[in-house]
């Protein structure tokens, strides 16, 4: 097939999850001998416009600055995003131009030809729905958050009504897991459209064995983590859905059991000056560290691997490819489990492959009693680990979603 992407994050431009999955799936993709374009973001225009990267034709259109144009006919709720006005009138610019390129240039002028777009988020609907109407190719709406979602409940109605739109105008609608199924059904998406399909981790990379005991011992002094003591490991956002505010509050009561604990919260987000506040004012200032900054994924494993445990207690969490790197990398996960939670599809949470505990992330005390679970086992949940990289191996590497990837762009040509 010739697959065209529209993904506003691709290296070097990667801000999370979205970033993640786009690099790995089109590398496959290309590996299993498909044709790939992507077009995406060119950051302050000051990378190439057309590259070619491990194999991927990747495009990147200078945008113009369209804020103050835009400014004349927005509503009052553009309005009042204030500063952060232009990311929306660039968002626009980027899918424009992109659209443009790809309908004008390579296809109308150089006769190149296309099977599927596939535009991701409401960052690249746009782009996706005015190639559909003029080359008149399947479209498929990757869904990995919605702006409900991640706003939890508010968010922009503009946004809003982009994303409903793509799942009116798409020939399907991918997305990550059977709990944001249930959320787009209920939104309005098209029941019928709907195909799930999970994102994945590289095992080969994420691999616990890659690491030596000294690499381990030595982050660990790097914090202050003595060997006897217990490493709990967060690594996200530092923002409301990802709950890491209730986890601060529920190591109160984790430090009552297991006194010898440390928590390493590596992130950066809103919430930094609030949770450092917080655990002062709990008076375990001395029992979490913080490391607010951008690390890159070598140092990432690292993390993983001298850690004893992983929490990850989000209150809206799609997929969460954090937790199936935690799990590639052999680690007991606590996750949230409640409302729209993909972890819960990923974390067995009993039987003889159990992998981790589900916890209800609002609720602190249930965030404790899920990390006491791991930490009074006789191995730490070392048994738990192993069964949760045999699942990534079995179910989540990137050569399987991708597969599945490539099964539901065939059923829609």
């Amino acid at each position: 097939m010739n697959i065209v992407h529209f993904s506003w994050e691709f290296p070097p431009v990667i801000y999370g999850g979205l970033g993640t999955f786009a690099t790995e799936i089109t590398q496959k993709q290309a590996y299993f001998d498909n044709e790939v374009t992507v077009f995406s973001l060119n950051e302050n225009n000051k990378h190439k416009t057309y590259e070619k990267w491990n194999g991927i034709d990747v495009y990147r259109p200078k945008t113009l600055d369209l804020t103050s144009t835009f400014q004349l006919f927005a509503d009052h709720e553009l309005r009042s995003w204030g500063q952060h006005f232009k990311f929306f009138a660039d968002v626009i610019s980027y899918n424009t131009m992109s659209a443009s390129q790809l309908v004008n240039l390579l296809v109308r002028n150089e006769k190149k030809s296309f099977d599927i777009i596939d535009a991701h988020d409401w960052l690249g609907i746009i782009g996706g729905m005015i190639a559909k109407k003029e080359l008149d190719i399947p479209l498929m709406f990757h869904v990995h958050s919605t702006e409900v979602g991640r706003s939890i409940g508010r968010g922009s109605h503009a946004i809003k009504d982009i994303e409903f739109e793509g799942g009116q105008v798409a020939d399907c609608v991918i997305t990550v897991s059977y709990a944001m199924k249930d959320e787009l059904e209920k939104l309005g998406f098209p029941p019928y459209k709907i195909r799930v399909c999970w994102n994945g981790v590289d095992p080969a990379k994420y691999d616990p064995n890659k690491v030596s005991i000294k690499e381990k011992m030595q982050l660990r002094k790097k914090y202050g983590i003595n060997n006897d003591e217990n490493m709990l490991f967060f690594v996200g956002r530092l923002v409301t859905v990802k709950g890491v505010d209730n986890l601060v509050k529920a190591m109160p009561n984790v430090l009552e059991e297991f006194p010898n604990t440390k928590l390493v919260i590596l992130g950066i987000g809103d919430l930094e000056w609030g949770l450092k506040s917080l655990s002062e004012n709990l008076g375990i200032k001395d029992k979490i560290i913080f490391r607010t900054e951008f690390i890159n994924e070598e140092e990432r494993i690292l993390h993983y691997a001298a850690a004893d445990s992983v929490v990850l207690p989000s209150i809206y969490e799609p997929f969460g490819i954090v937790c199936t790197e935690s799990m590639s990398m052999a680690k007991p996960t606590v996750v949230g489990a409640r409302g729209t939670n993909g972890f819960r599809e990923q974390i067995i949470p009993s039987g003889d492959k159990q992998c981790g505990i589900h916890i209800d992330p609002f609720a602190p005390n249930d965030i404790a009693w899920g990390i006491k679970q791991v930490l009074q086992l006789e191995d730490k949940g070392t048994q738990m680990g192993k069964n949760a990289r045999q699942r990534v191996i079995e179910t989540f590497s990137w050569e399987s979603v991708t597969k599945r990837t490539l099964d539901i762009y065939k059923e829609f040509l």
